[in-house]
This record gives C-alpha cells, structure tokens and sequence, in this order.
C-alpha cells in the first residue's frame, strides 16, 4: 500500500468505520470512473452499497472522454481514474485534496482461450509476435492506449500496426473481439484481459513495461463528501483490496 493511501486511510478512519452506519443519511453517488476499472468496482460497488445505504451511479469511460466531463457543467461526486487526468489542469481543479491512489496494473497481451501462447517475454519476442499477428484489438484513444501506441513506436512498429488494429471503444470490447476471433490479440492492461474467452499470453517485458495508476478524489462542490471519502476509505479495506487483486491489479 502507497503512503498516500495509508494517510488517506488514517484521516478518513472515522467515515471508513462510519459508513456502515449511514443508512439514515444514505446518499446517491455519481461516479466517473476509468473503463479499466469496470470489473473491480462492478464487484465492489454491490458490496458498499449493501453496508453503507448509499448508492452508487457509476460511469464509465476513457481518459479523454473522462475529462471533457470532469470540465463540464456535468454534476458528479468523485472520480476513479487513470492519473493522466489531473495533468489537466482544468480537470484537476474540480477536485478537492487529497488524491488517492487506489489501484495499478501493468501491460500484457492476450489470445483467444485455448489458442497456442505467442513469446512476449523481450522487446524483439513482443515486436515478432506484434508483427505475426494479423489484428490486434485495443483503444487507442485512452490513457492506456496511448501507452500501447508509444510501445509500438518505441519497437518500430507503429506504422505496420496501423493496419492491423480492431478499433474498439470499450474495455470490455478487447477481450470479447478476442474470444469471437475478430482480432488475434488484445493489447491493453492485464485487468482487462483477465475476462471469459481470453488467456493472457503474458505481460510486456520489464524494459517496455508501465503501470497505469487509477486515482480516486473528491469533487469539491459536492454535496455529498462524507458518503464519497466513505467510499474511498472503503476501497482500502481488506475485502476490497482482495478483489482488486484477484482483477490482475495492485493495490495502491
């Protein structure tokens, strides 16, 4: 666990015993979240829910379309996002301090379940399996897509790659067009290819890999602070980091 995590967790260790007992004041909670995060907090949100009283109203979406809202007159209570977020500076001041690093995870590749695992295991292994594929699915247009992009033009391949990328808009997409055989291989974070229909093949080798941090804030003009940090605090609860783990993810 980070140490902004465990401060966060030490000035909010009230609410973090408080939230069970909320009901009486539950509040609705509007959440934007990063589309990496889907699965995590689909399994978590039914369980915070379930102690707390409050509900939960969550959206997500990638990093570019993220803070076009977080910029917008568009009403919410906190975020759950890639980092890359809060290097917008009108983004960042809709939120108060602090921000708190939730979870992170690293890059990999995955192939339809059951099909032979190409080598990944170097840059030149990554680069001949790349380039032997005839598709690849991922999304280019978030902040995890961006990474994938600078990877293939670091192994310059970004040219050749072009041609063979599946296009998608959502997360859960890169997996399923893996598993239907619309795209060979899905190249995105580990997390997300840990879904039904897909075996990961492995995850970049140390000398192209990056973590992508998600971090949680509050927004300042919410009306529901107490319930938002409440969920926070949640987040760095045994139960809740034993999911975030089992999601292919790090906690913090």
């Amino acid at each position: 666990m980070t140490s902004s995590l465990i401060s966060f967790v030490a000035a909010t260790s009230v609410l973090g015993l408080a939230f069970l007992h909320t009901r009486a004041s539950a509040a609705e909670l509007k959440v934007l979240a990063g589309g990496s995060m889907t699965s995590v907090l689909n399994e978590l949100a039914p369980q915070f829910e379930r102690d707390s009283g409050h509900k939960l109203t969550i959206h997500f979406d990638s990093t570019p379309n993220l803070i076009k809202l977080a910029t917008s007159a568009e009403p919410f209570d906190l975020v759950m996002v890639p980092i890359d977020l809060f290097k917008d500076a009108a983004a960042k001041a809709r939120f108060a301090a602090p921000m708190t690093d939730i979870a992170r995870v690293g890059y990999g590749v995955a192939v339809r379940a059951g099909a032979p695992k190409p080598d990944v295991s170097t840059p030149e292994a990554l680069k001949k399996t790349l380039l032997d594929a005839k598709s690849i699915a991922f999304i280019p247009s978030s902040a995890a897509g961006a990474y994938v992009s600078s990877v293939f033009e670091r192994l310059g391949i970004a040219e050749a790659m072009k041609a063979r990328t599946k296009v998608q808009t959502a997360t859960t997409q890169i997996p399923q067009a893996v598993a239907h055989g619309d795209a060979e291989l899905g190249v995105f974070l580990v997390s997300v290819l840990m879904a039904p229909g897909v075996e990961l093949a492995g995850s970049f080798p140390a000398e192209l890999q990056q973590e992508l941090v998600f971090t949680a804030a509050v927004a300042a003009d919410t009306k529901a602070a107490d319930a938002a940090k409440a969920f926070i605090a949640f987040l760095a609860t045994p139960a809740a980091i034993t999911v975030i783990k089992a999601k292919g993810m790090n906690p913090g």
